[in-house]
């Protein structure tokens, strides 16, 4: 298991990325959770395997149908073990 923290740069807001990605995730078995920044990215810390990660992480530089992904930035954190995969609308 790894844990990343992603930073997801675009038009990845108001286009269902959040729900995407938490779509995609819950299929992988990735966990953790996505929120929108105040900056207009979007945040994602995510935990897998490394084959699931590299899936996810795949999805990520895509996005939801109406998103149009300018870059994707992946750094390695603590593990967390978060139990699922949520949308978070505000991060403390």
């Amino acid at each position: 298991m790894k844990h990343l923290d992603i930073t997801v740069k675009g038009k990845v807001q108001g286009v269902s990325f959040r729900a995407g990605a938490k779509a995609v995730a819950n299929q992988l078995g990735v966990r953790g959770f996505v929120s929108n920044e105040p900056n207009g990215d979007v945040f994602i810390a995510a935990e897998a395997d490394d084959t699931m990660m590299e899936m996810f992480l795949e999805w990520c530089h895509e996005g939801a149908e109406h998103a149009i992904v300018d870059s994707v930035e992946a750094h390695e954190g603590e593990l967390k073990n978060y139990r699922n995969f949520e949308i978070v609308k505000k991060r403390l």
